[in-house]
């Protein structure tokens, strides 16, 4: 169910990297299997997400980490100031080798992280896809460099036209700024006469901007994007997050990353509705989705029902079986806003801690209760 729903996204990057796409394929095949028959136990992820800071040059109404409700704004300096230095994190890229995974690079803003480019470089040099999230902030200064390391894909954050743009991360002129950025990935990838970077524009749908969401088709036109993809929008009301801590308290863990998400989404589906649909009936040369894919009904229910389940996809997660997250203090996570480790790449190698007993652990309990109650609204729910 959940693979017929995401069939339209998983076409349109069979067509722009098939050899990308088929392994893809290969890999959660793979890991259905051990999701139903290993035990607890996984093969080796099809995907690890390089958390490479929590420091970010913007403070976004909406984030999660920086935003109104954020958590990360209120950690003390010591915290924030985490990072693995290049060696250790080198030392994740080559253990993670012999596999060959897709290294997503993520924060904070990554891009603050020093020698971002010379990471990327070193990564593609061992054979491996490499995307990064960034708010587009310093691709003006870096965009040569992130041409030349090889990056497989750019996905920039925006949230609307100039105007709303600015408003929404706080920063008069953020959005030419990007823009210009953005065109200057294009020039030396034309001047270099390469194909990547592909550039995609992903958009968080919130009560700010989801009167306004076809402003960004000519955004994503103008930027010369390969794909626009509105996003759901990522919430918690506090009964949910009071059941996960349930669960987290079992695990030896703490839900308080989900607290920066804990806010009413005042959105009205009636109105996004209509716009998905006039957006997805305009003509246009790039890839346009909305993520996760719903229906109307589900849409009204993902919005507005505090008892929410997600009919119109598999309910349980599989996620801790195909992804990684290896977090600032080096701990391997299951899930993004989690702080329940498998281990820490400081005391084991990142294959070790993949399948270490807290591992197993983890993805036991969870196949047991198909998903925690916090996996109703997270997007990796939806993706495999």
């Amino acid at each position: 169910m959940t693979f017929l729903r995401n069939a339209e996204r998983f076409f349109y990057k069979s067509l722009k990297q098939p050899k990308y796409a088929f392994r893809v394929g290969l890999k959660r095949l793979e890991a259905s299997f051990y999701y139903h028959f290993g035990s607890g136990r996984a093969s080796y992820p099809e995907a690890i997400t390089l958390f490479l800071t929590h420091k970010c040059n913007l403070h976004c109404k909406m984030c999660g980490q920086w935003g109104e409700t954020g958590v990360t704004r209120k950690q003390g300096t010591q915290f924030i100031q985490q990072e693995l230095s290049r060696e250790e994190i080198k030392a994740v890229i080559d253990d993670a080798s012999r596999f060959r995974p897709n290294i997503t690079l993520f924060g904070g803003e990554p891009l603050i992280y020093p020698d971002c480019a010379d990471l990327i470089r070193y990564i593609k040099s061992k054979k491996m896809h490499c995307l990064i999230i960034t708010n587009g902030f310093l691709l003006e200064e870096l965009a040569q460099g992130l041409v030349e390391s090889g990056l497989d894909e750019l996905n920039v954050s925006l949230d609307g036209n100039a105007a709303l743009h600015d408003e929404i991360r706080g920063m008069p002129g953020l959005f030419d700024k990007i823009m210009r950025g953005l065109a200057k990935i294009n020039y030396f990838k034309e001047k270099k006469a390469r194909k990547k970077p592909l550039i995609n524009l992903q958009c968080t749908i919130t009560s700010y901007n989801y009167r306004h969401l076809e402003q960004l088709v000519d955004v994503a036109r103008q930027a010369k994007a390969n794909s626009l993809t509105f996003h759901n929008l990522i919430f918690i009301d506090r009964a949910t997050l009071e059941k996960q801590a349930e669960f987290d308290k079992m695990l030896g863990c703490s839900p308080g990353d989900w607290e920066g998400f804990n806010f009413n989404p005042g959105i009205d589906t009636g109105l996004l509705e209509k716009k998905k649909k006039e957006i997805l009936s305009l003509k246009h040369d790039f890839s346009i989705d909305f993520y996760p894919n719903f229906s109307f009904a589900q849409l009204e229910d993902y919005y507005g029902n505090p008892c929410y389940s997600p009919h119109e996809y598999s309910c349980r997660c599989q996620s801790p079986w195909i992804v990684a997250y290896v977090f600032p203090d080096g701990g391997v996570r299951p899930c993004l806003n989690s702080t329940y480790s498998f281990g820490n790449i400081r005391e084991l190698r990142f294959t070790q801690a993949w399948n270490s007993d807290a591992a197993l652990k983890f993805r036991n309990i969870l196949k047991k209760n198909k998903m925690f109650p916090a996996c109703i609204r997270c997007t990796e729910l939806y993706r495999y």
